[in-house]
């Protein structure tokens, strides 16, 4: 049954079962896209309980006031006086993970209050305050899912292709173009755009050439990836290898569609059934052996099968009715970003819905512009973009960066008044924390249920399987533990960005991080964990599905100084001028000071001087000033200064 007809059945609204489909984690596209029997009989259910317990009746809402502010769930409950069980739901409904003590922003307050048959009215609220900025791009689905299902046009599907280096991706796109080209239809590449489109039974295909980048590897939000297929491409004579594995957990992360071109069939090493087996062992099986995975024998080298797999691509296309309205304001993807020196700032858009135009106004991640020039994917100028179409876009005021959410506005200040929205809530709701194990192990203690997920790289094979089998056994009510990505070798480059993309903690036994990777770690606030034992894996894994880990401090020396003389000073008090005997003593230091090996005192510096200056830190071997606030010291003290620091485990 197709969605809108669900809908229709329950008196509900397509958006509202979308939503619902969506805390369901079913990837929804369009309101024609149809459902399975099981699944449209679950929907039927759901609703059904929901209309059993429901009191709501058509009571005339209630009103009240609330302050310009952040509220916790419970205060809320209370200040609406709504039943704490009908506004948990309503969390949930909105797919969110929240518990009684979680704060939420005054403008998702008053969203969770309207479900609930209650007006919250914000003192001093005016047009212009912040809004609940979500997703974008959840934003950009429920806007479609908002469209008559009669606005709505075909569009076409995005296809990324992956695989393992050698394994002939490259020259399966450029045998592609040049297929398409020799059909004498539109269609071509150049290399800076990242992007091109080909025609295949009339129909257009979007092609993204760089398929590692950060976009496609960062957009998880629900239902709304920036690609609709998956092209894997494994050589016929070699069979799986370690980019490929990779490959699959970034198209399963990205919760897209595989399509399997199993390449070079043209040589004599080839040999597709070993080459299907491996796959099977990765959960994608052939649509011959009963499974739903469709696998295409391919040569790019001599443009064997190139036809059938372009024809695969639309077959998956048509039974995932991609749709998008190309008559509201445009909304995109920043897919490559660039700064040109004699163009400017340049980002390479693929157009979700509506219709991209010379002149439009725009707002694109934390910056602005007004679209000066558009580009299609063979260079030449156009007027517009239409749904599905990767362009060129000028006019931008600072680079955007990849994953970045194009938004046309219809005047140039009411691009500003967003910009300052989006600046206001981006304050408002603080910087983004990085999952970490002491994280989990917090949340699960105040109730809150997780999703742990990992990704595990190890040595050898054998401790590889080792730590799999042994991490499956870790349970709890909690937190559902699930690995995403398991592999042997160094932790590289694209281990970080899936960690990234699926929130995923690293877990790496017995083997390295190259330089370049560890920056990149740092900079997205990916968590790694570098472990030589087994259990201690499992120990902390245990102890955070649990609420039990929580970080160990140690104390650290970082200096000695002993107490030679004492100066007077009006203004300031005793100065103790003292030598550092061995370390260093900083301003930041906690001191304790010693007096015939007794602790006499424990605090913080007030200050540390050289020469009647302030300093931050003083070496052994050299003199300085030590005042201690509150306290005297005695010439022959020993002042032991240290910090204190979270303790690797």
């Amino acid at each position: 049954m197709k969605l809108i007809e669900l809908a229709r059945s329950l008196g509900k609204s397509h958006k509202e079962v979308a939503k619902l489909l969506g805390d369901l984690n079913v990837r929804i596209k369009s309101p024609n896209q149809r459902l399975e029997a099981g699944l449209v009989e679950q929907i039927r259910a759901l609703y059904k309980g929901e209309a059993a317990d429901s009191d709501d009746g058509l009571a005339a809402p209630k009103i009240v006031k609330a302050a310009q502010e952040r509220i916790t769930i419970k205060d809320l409950a209370a200040l609406t006086q709504v039943d704490l069980g009908k506004l948990m739901k309503a969390v949930l409904e909105r797919g969110m993970l929240l518990n009684l003590n979680s704060e939420v922003d005054i403008n998702l307050a008053v969203e969770l209050a309207a479900k609930l048959n209650v007006v919250l009215e914000v003192e001093g609220a005016t047009k212009s305050a912040p809004m609940n900025i979500r997703s974008s791009l959840d934003r950009i689905e429920e806007a479609e899912l908002d469209r008559s299902p009669d606005s709505l046009t075909e569009r076409p599907p995005v296809v990324t292709i992956m695989g393992h280096v050698d394994h002939g991706k490259t020259l399966l796109l450029d045998t592609i173009r040049k297929s398409n080209i020799i059909s004498g239809e539109a269609g071509g590449i150049t290399q800076h755009i990242g992007a091109y489109q080909v025609v295949a039974k009339g129909k257009k295909i979007t092609f993204l050439d760089t398929p590692g980048h950060a976009a496609f590897t960062s957009l998880r939000a629900r239902g709304s990836q920036i690609t609709d297929v998956t092209i894997l491409v494994v050589a016929a004579d070699e069979g799986i290898k370690p980019q490929t594995v990779e490959a699959i957990h970034h198209a399963k992360a990205a919760g897209v569609p595989i399509i399997v071109a199993i390449n070079k069939i043209d040589k004599p090493e080839a040999d597709l059934e070993r080459v299907k087996q491996q796959l099977v062992e990765h959960d994608l099986v052939p649509e011959e052996w009963g499974g739903k995975t469709i696998m295409v024998p391919i040569s790019a080298k001599a443009n064997l099968g190139i036809s059938e797999l372009l024809d695969m691509i639309l077959l998956v296309a048509d039974m995932a009715e991609l749709r998008a309205d190309a008559t509201c304001m445009a909304k995109g993807v920043v897919i490559e970003s660039r700064l040109s020196r004699k163009k400017g700032p340049i980002a390479t858009v693929l157009v979700k819905s509506g219709t991209l135009k010379v002149g439009d106004f725009f707002v694109i991640g934390s910056t602005m512009g007004k679209v000066r020039a558009l580009l299609n994917d063979l260079g030449e100028k156009i007027v517009s973009g239409l749904p599905g179409a990767p362009v060129e876009v000028l006019g931008i005021e600072e680079v955007p960066s990849p994953g970045s959410i194009l938004e046309v506005m219809g005047t140039e200040r009411e691009c500003r008044d967003e910009m300052e929205r989006r600046a206001l809530s981006a304050n408002a709701q603080g910087t983004f924390k990085a999952i970490t194990l002491e994280a989990v192990s917090e949340q699960v203690e105040k109730g809150e249920v997780q999703r742990l997920n990992l990704i595990i790289k190890a040595d050898v094979n054998g401790s590889l399987e080792a730590i799999i089998t042994s991490v499956q056994q870790v349970h709890s009510p909690e937190v559902t533990v699930s690995i995403i990505h398991a592999a042997t070798g160094p932790i590289n480059e694209t281990d970080i960005l899936l960690a990234k993309a699926s929130s995923a903690i690293i877990i790496g036994f017995g083997i390295t991080i190259n330089a370049e990777a560890q920056s990149i770690a740092e900079a997205e606030g990916v968590e790694i964990k570098i472990y030589s034992i087994i259990y201690q894996i499992l120990d902390d894994l245990n102890r955070a599905v649990q609420g039990l880990l929580k970080p160990i401090f140690e104390e650290v020396e970082q200096g000695r100084a002993e107490v030679r003389q004492l100066f007077s000073f009006s203004k300031v008090g005793t100065i103790a001028g003292c030598h550092v005997q061995s370390g260093k003593i900083f301003k930041t230091s906690s001191v304790r000071v010693f007096r015939d090996k007794q602790m006499v005192f424990e605090g913080k510096l007030g200050s540390l001087k050289r020469f009647q200056e302030d300093v931050k830190e003083v070496a052994s071997g050299f003199e300085c000033g030590i005042v201690l606030d509150g306290f005297s010291v005695a010439q022959g003290d020993i002042i032991y200064a240290y910090t204190i620091q979270e303790k690797k485990r």
